[in-house]
């Protein structure tokens, strides 16, 4: 018997170990900005918007499997293809784009984390408790800064991933509670209703910023980075392209769940999100009154996975770019990681509506995607980078659509981000 219960466990952990890249992308995109783009949705327009997730989810399917073989097959990382046949401005261009993603995104999640806290902390202790935001903006900062100097990160990004997925599982028994309600026909989360408030951002800033954080440029171009890391080959590419299904399909069900959550709980009721903390009310079905401190925890583990990464990222990339060792122990690499990391007191220090900032830096994703996707179908279909693997005509014809797909979004990114200025 006990035989038998170690076969099991060694084939479950062989199956989980073979989706690496997959994990990564899940912990990364379903974060804390996921959460927010999600919610919010859900909240201000039900269901109406879960278009946009589906489409993100399938056309980002694509870009993993083109992004990946391309490395595969070429031995190279994006950026250095990138640079190599499309020239070092463009490349460069593309890394400061990403750069503004890492930046924006680590303003607005840090602007969420504190509001959250703050808030948490009072109601935990009736008013007892009352910390600033920049003092809760610099303890996390200071986490964050000691682990990468120390170099001992895995270990607590292991527990924020656990933490995360039980907030993450939160939503997902929330949504089951919401579909299964008989008081509540399905029909309703899909209901058109003109009572959103002022406070809120146009349909157009909440789609770009969820399909922002879902088709995230930073992730697609850190994808590369992790196939090298895994060391696949030409013999792996089916178990890659098992890979970023999975990866897709979790995001997708974790994403609308989070979607029916909020839709099922605080777009029928007419609840109108003001603050970052007003999204636990989503979880309130479930958790209770412990929803608040469930949230926040889950929220501040989100928050941390998702930065740490975001503080490597830039430096990796310069790496790749300059064909140099990933050794992130040099004083220049150290300098960027610690400036990066003090770009997320601007909202403590400055103001402002965090819920609405990180959701607008969301939104600057689609930017960078059209070039990124068109300089894909090209390396895709020179026979000098991918020899006699180059896609065939449905790979194309996917590229092509998601090409499309992404200058749909840009435009509604643009109409979105002028609304949010004014």
């Amino acid at each position: 018997m006990a035989s038998e219960e170690n076969t099991i466990l060694t084939t479950i952990k062989k199956k989980l170990t073979s989706f690496g890249p997959a994990f990564f992308i899940i912990g990364y995109v379903v974060g804390t900005g996921s959460v927010t783009s999600m919610v919010v949705s859900g909240a201000d327009y039900g269901l109406r918007l879960s278009w946009a997730l589906l489409l993100s989810c399938f056309f980002t399917y694509f870009l993993i499997i083109a992004i990946s073989k391309l490395t595969i097959v070429s031995g190279n990382s994006l950026l250095y293809n990138f640079k190599t046949h499309f020239g070092k401005p463009l490349t460069l261009f593309i890394m400061l784009a990403v750069l503004v993603l890492i930046i924006s995104s680590i303003v607005g999640i840090m602007g969420i984390v504190t509001e959250v806290v703050v808030k948490w902390l009072s109601e935990l202790s009736d008013g007892a408790i009352a910390t600033s935001e920049i003092a809760v903006a610099l303890f996390f900062i200071f986490i964050l800064l000691v682990l990468f100097w120390r170099g001992k990160h895995a270990s607590f990004l292991n527990i924020m991933t656990v933490l995360v997925s039980l907030m993450a599982l939160s939503f997902v028994v929330t949504s089951v509670v919401v579909l299964f309600n008989p008081e509540m026909a399905f029909s309703a989360l899909f209901e058109k209703k003109d009572s959103i408030s002022e406070t809120n951002g146009s349909i157009e800033l909440v789609i770009a910023g969820l399909v922002g954080t879902t088709m995230a440029a930073v992730v697609l171009v850190s994808r590369s980075i992790l196939v090298e890391e895994e060391g696949w080959k030409l013999s792996d590419l089916k178990r890659e392209n098992k890979d970023a299904g999975v990866s897709m399909v979790l995001t997708f069900i974790i994403s609308l769940a989070i979607m029916i959550s909020a839709a099922g709980t605080l777009y029928v009721t007419d609840f109108k999100i003001e603050n970052a903390i007003d999204m636990m009310n989503a979880l309130v079905p479930v958790a209770g009154e412990f929803a608040m401190s469930l949230f926040a925890i889950g929220i501040i583990a989100a928050a941390l996975s998702s930065i740490f990464p975001n503080l490597l990222l830039f430096p990796w990339l310069w790496s790749d770019y300059n064909e140099t060792p990933r050794k992130l122990d040099k004083p220049m690499y150290r300098i960027m990681v610690v400036c990066i990391a003090l770009a997320g007191m601007a909202i403590p220090i400055f103001g402002g509506k965090p819920i609405w900032i990180l959701i607008a830096s969301q939104a600057l994703s689609p930017f960078v995607m059209p070039l990124i996707t068109l300089f894909l179908i090209i390396l895709l279909n020179r026979k000098n980078v991918m020899q006699q693997y180059k896609i065939g005509w449905a790979m194309n014809l996917a590229l092509v659509c998601t090409f499309i797909f992404n200058c749909y979004m840009l435009t509604i990114a643009l109409s979105g981000l002028s609304d949010y200025m004014k």
